[in-house]
């Protein structure tokens, strides 16, 4: 397909999910043969550089609290210099925005990207702009079906369509967990050889509900003392949990690890993986945890259920429950044959349906006002 100029607009490129996805797919784009930049509506964000080292434009508009002119201005300014390119924006505040700055200006489509499961207020002013955005929108993605279902509910209608395009990852990157890599784990975080490592990944934010795992886990270490547990990532919670972890008496059996750049390694040298979140689209960390062949405890909440099939690769549980929480673990930890079975039933659904690739050529094919159908992008992988 000729290549094609695309312009990403994203709110920034802090560490998560949605950055990842962005970036990833930036590098597949231009793999293609296609010329990619991006535009920040706030700060570029610690990821920026990550692009920029490869001649990726990350240009910012630094907007401030409130409406912000000068922002729609900079981004408008910056819009302006590549007409007839494909505006790909992610996210509502991002995409309002850019809409807004790009009125007027030959634009060959403009795409919407939500990476999550929509509004949590859909009557609120944000969700209101964004839906008056739907008249110079081509196309909206959500990331997973039951997004896309929740979108149409909310009344979400571009011009075109409104469409699922589920997130992929680069699968080279991980490796299946084993004994060998969570002996190394163990050593690395001073924990003994025989610890059984529980692993989360994701923003220290309420939405991740992490202070619900850490209730969990305290009542899972009651009775099996030599469980211990991984937390990775940062955010505005990350005092308030450590000092929850602390009045639960966890001590040294919680590992608070910060942003990491090797979360595949990390991956490696676990157990379990778990996801305590109350709400999630299609959730970057599950798949990599799938392709790590970790079974999996998952919130029954968004897209997880598409993801994390229940007594395949995993187990679901309600959000909010500690107690549920915490047997699902137990009952994997306890049965150490069966939890191998389902890591590597999720790694052989990640190699067949997670592929970054997949999602790429699917995007390919909407910028080029042409989506396809799964049976189509069969063919199309196939062929690629």
């Amino acid at each position: 397909m000729k290549g094609m100029e695309v312009i990403h607009f994203v709110e920034n490129l802090e560490r998560g999910g949605l950055e990842r996805t962005v970036i990833d797919l930036i590098a597949a784009q231009r793999d293609a043969g296609h010329d990619c930049r991006v535009i920040c509506l706030f700060e570029p964000g610690q990821l920026a550089d990550e692009l920029t080292t490869q001649g990726v434009e990350v240009a910012a508009c630094h907007k401030r609290q409130g409406m912000d002119w000068s922002a729609v201005r900079r981004a408008r300014a910056l819009l302006r210099r590549h007409p007839g390119a494909v505006l790909h924006t992610h996210n509502a505040t991002a995409h309002y925005h850019a809409v807004l700055a790009a009125l007027g200006l030959p634009l060959a489509r403009v795409i919407n990207t939500r990476h999550s499961m929509g509004a949590s207020n859909p009557a609120s002013r944000k969700e209101w702009l964004y839906r008056r955005s739907m008249r110079m929108t081509d196309y909206v993605v959500g990331v997973c079906e039951a997004a896309r279902q929740c979108f149409e509910d909310q009344g979400v209608r571009p011009r075109q369509s409104l469409l699922a395009v589920p997130n992929g990852i680069r699968l080279e990157r991980f490796q299946a967990t084993g004994a060998a890599g969570r002996a190394t784990l163990a050593a690395e975080l001073g924990w003994a050889p025989d610890s059984r490592i529980i692993g989360t990944v994701g923003r220290l934010q309420p939405v991740k509900n992490q202070q619900v795992l850490l209730r969990a886990f305290a009542q899972l270490r009651a009775g099996m003392p030599q469980a211990v547990l991984a937390i990775v990532g940062d955010g505005s919670l990350r005092e308030p949990l450590e000092r929850l972890a602390g009045e639960l008496a966890l001590g040294d059996a919680v590992r608070f690890l910060g942003d990491r750049s090797d979360v595949p390694r990390l991956l490696a040298g676990m157990e379990v993986f778990t996801l305590p979140s109350s709400s999630e689209g299609y959730s970057i960390a599950l798949l990599e945890a799938c392709a790590a062949a970790l079974p999996i405890v998952a919130t029954d909440v968004g897209g997880n259920r598409e993801i994390v099939h229940e007594g395949r690769n995993g187990r679901l549980v309600a959000a909010g429950d500690p107690a549920n929480l915490a047997e699902a673990l137990r009952a994997l930890l306890a049965m150490p044959d069966e939890a191998t079975r389902m890591g590597q039933a999720g790694r052989d659904w990640a190699l067949a349906e997670g592929s970054f690739r997949t999602m790429a050529l699917r995007y390919e094919r909407l910028y080029a006002g042409h989506p396809v159908s799964a049976g189509e992008l069969a063919a199309l992988t196939e062929t690629a």
